[in-house]
């Protein structure tokens, strides 16, 4: 992925535009928006292909869908919706993700995970789902399953499933045409992971937990597919009080830093990882440039991070001091109801 181009994705029921294309100027990290379509409803998470020809999207309602879209080619720089939205034969898909031909998806809503073929031409064939089962400790949350992300391991074999509403991350395998479940790794009970990220050496995976507001570190042995939980730390400091929601996480491609997103605090952690990674350390807490910071996207090139801010409605970027990994506003853009940012 070159990062010169961003793709933002918004709630259409809140009075979000849909999916926004923008440039990024390589220099400032300045977005400049392009246009939108509304040709799916909102399109809350967004996932670009490899080759950047290809945009896919969920539609976060209760009959949830997935679409394709044509990113490059279009006159006005704003993708092109191919063929119809699919159903994905789940409720409120909140993420997605490609892996081994497929696109797959986290269901929210029925705490399932779907898979989709892809077509040659990009488009999206027939799905499959697995389902999950359990619960956790919170009845308001945790009264059934939440798969509420889906995460390629850097091998590309294997697929992280976190789910919010059992307290665990599932890691899955295809065999044949089907997913399977692996191993399932219970974190502590009410915690409610949320999202993951891996660091770049491939040997440990960062699980955002939005119930807790904490962080569970685990080691990943890439050749068995091992996920191991080790320690949880707060993202906020000692004596926060009040609601925090952590939303987003991104870590450095260089693997200094990692920042998460605090929802209700409407604030950016800033992590220090050290050289092995394995001891994340709190230093530091910034404003979030808006309210409500649902999804949170570093720049390929390390130098940016970007703030989804739902709430406020814009996405803020932010320039990062390599020596600190501290975020320094640097512009913000009008996006409403604004709730990812990929790149490619």
């Amino acid at each position: 992925m070159g990062g010169t181009r961003a793709y933002i994705g918004s709630f259409t029921t809140a009075g979000g535009l849909g999916i926004t294309a923008a440039t990024i100027d390589p220099e400032s990290g300045a977005l400049g928006v392009l246009g939108s379509t509304a040709a799916l409803d909102n399109p809350s998470f967004l996932a670009p292909s490899p080759d950047g020809d290809f945009l896919y999207a969920v539609g976060e309602s209760e009959d949830g869908r997935a679409a394709a879209f044509r990113a490059t080619g279009t006159p006005d720089g704003v993708p092109a919706l191919i063929g119809t939205p699919v159903p994905v034969g789940g409720a409120s898909p909140t993420h997605l993700a490609l892996a081994d031909r497929r696109l797959v998806v986290a269901n929210y809503g029925s705490g399932s995970v779907s898979t989709l073929l892809l077509r040659p031409d990009g488009s999206l064939g027939d799905s499959a789902v697995l389902r999950h089962s359990g619960s956790g400790p919170d009845p308001d949350r945790q009264e059934g399953p939440h798969a509420h992300q889906v995460v390629p391991d850097p091998s590309g074999r294997l697929l992280l499933s976190v789910d919010l509403g059992t307290d665990t991350v599932r890691v899955c395998a295809f065999a044949g045409d089907e997913l399977v479940v692996r191993h399932e790794v219970s974190l502590r009970p009410g915690s409610g992971p949320r999202h993951l990220a891996f660091h770049p050496d491939g040997r440990h995976v960062y699980v955002l937990n939005e119930l807790a507001a904490t962080l569970t570190v685990c080691d990943w042995d890439p050749d068995s597919g091992t996920l191991t939980p080790r320690d949880e730390l707060p993202v906020l400091a000692a004596g926060s009080t009040g609601d925090a929601y952590p939303s987003g996480i991104a870590v450095a491609p260089q693997g200094g830093f990692l920042w998460t997103a605090v929802r209700g605090k409407d604030v950016i952690s800033v992590l220090a990882l050290g050289e092995a990674g394995a001891a994340p350390r709190l230093v530091a807490t910034v404003d979030c440039g808006g309210r409500w910071p649902r999804d949170l996207a570093v720049h390929p090139s390390g130098r940016f991070l970007y703030a989804a801010n739902e709430h406020s409605g814009d996405v803020t970027w932010f320039t990062l001091d390599p020596a600190t990994g501290v975020p320094a506003r640097a512009g913000s853009v009008g996006v409403p109801a604004a709730s990812c940012v990929v790149f490619c």
